[in-house]
């Protein structure tokens, strides 16, 4: 079922404009000079080997190691250092973590599936590049995997330095749901992307929001251009990444949002969405979602994400002297909107 087939006739005239794909694969700059230094580092290696005879000791010499990362995840994911947590002690606590039959487990599984992590080093490298050559005054960071048992998949730290759960990442066909059943977290529609082809874009949306920080207004317009920035930066940083991987949807999804753009469209300005305020009426429109509400049962989530990325595109093509950060400064929806001059294409 077409979205076209759902929406009344009056939305014709919207026909008469056409736009363009998105410049995928076109434009990359070439970035094979830029000198990065990535670091991609095994916390959960590290961790899961200690001598648990020696765990102090261990602890200790694992906390040099990682000045920054150690006490956000013994602190802030783990829980060890809080007394209501771990009242035994940090050692008592960690030790008990990595020996827990389950997290063994899940480590080994980790350690099978990701014991050789070269080809992905050098995606986050080459993301870096690109990162580095969007945002000359930005510094480079490295990259820290670690395991939390499913607390947290990625997030950014210090001086955009990435932190990835490789937990989040063994398989769409991984039992996450047999884990903790009825969990929204492990929708099928969420962990479709718990894979390596996701990883480095995961890894990246925290420091891309970092960079973006919050979204500067409440109408759905103002998250469509948000989210549409975030997809086009990200886009940007992972050139040679499928559009369904940055924008997170299967093939099918895609070539429906595609096949769809101009009643996309005309469906947000009939039901006077863009200028909503009314979070919970839009929010599946921008967020994480199995469908958009007021779509056919073929539409996946986050169509209005996708417009924004359509909008940000189309402003871009005609401002290509636009940097990014000059983008990122642009924070008045409205006013991008206009310039853009966007016109959905019909397929």
């Amino acid at each position: 079922m077409s979205l076209k087939n759902a929406l009344m006739g009056t939305f014709i005239i919207l026909a008469l404009t056409q736009g363009c794909e998105c410049g995928k694969g076109t434009n990359i700059p070439d970035v094979s000079g830029v000198e990065v230094e990535v670091p991609l580092r095994r916390f959960e290696r590290d961790l899961f080997t200690l001598d648990t005879n020696h765990i102090a000791d261990g602890l200790k010499t694992l906390r040099a190691h990682y000045p920054e990362f150690a006490p956000i995840f013994f602190d802030e994911i783990l829980g060890a250092d809080d007394p209501r947590i771990a009242p035994q002690g940090p050692e008592a606590y960690v030790r008990g973590f990595i020996t827990h039959p389950p997290l063994r487990w899940l480590y080994d599984t980790c350690q099978i599936v990701f014991g050789d992590m070269q080809d992905i080093h050098r995606e986050f490298e080459q993301a870096f590049r690109f990162f580095k050559h969007y945002f000359p005054d930005q510094p480079t960071g490295d990259v820290t995997t670690f395991l939390s048992e499913y607390t947290l998949m990625s997030f950014v730290y210090g001086d955009n330095r990435l932190a990835v759960g490789l937990d989040f990442f063994l398989g769409e066909e991984y039992p996450y749901a047999a884990y903790n059943p009825g969990n929204p977290n492990f929708s099928a529609y969420l962990t479709r992307t718990f894979n390596k082809d996701h990883l480095v874009l995961k890894a990246f949306i925290p420091l891309v929001q970092d960079l973006l920080g919050p979204v500067p207004g409440q109408r759905l317009l103002d998250h469509m251009i948000h989210k549409g920035k975030e997809l086009y930066i990200l886009d940007r940083l992972l050139p040679y990444a499928p559009d369904t991987v940055i924008m997170e949807y299967s093939q099918k999804q895609w070539e429906w949002v595609q096949d769809n753009e101009l009643d996309i469209w005309a469906y947000l300005l009939s039901e006077d969405l863009l200028y909503s305020v009314k979070w919970n009426e839009f929010r599946k429109l921008v967020e994480y979602s199995p469908h958009s509400p007021g779509m056919p049962p073929e539409a996946p989530g986050r169509t209005g994400a996708f417009i924004g990325w359509r909008i940000v595109d189309s402003y871009m093509q005609r401002h290509p002297q636009t940097t990014l950060p000059q983008l990122i400064a642009l924070r008045e929806a409205q006013t991008l909107l206009e310039q853009a001059r966007y016109k959905p294409r019909r397929r």
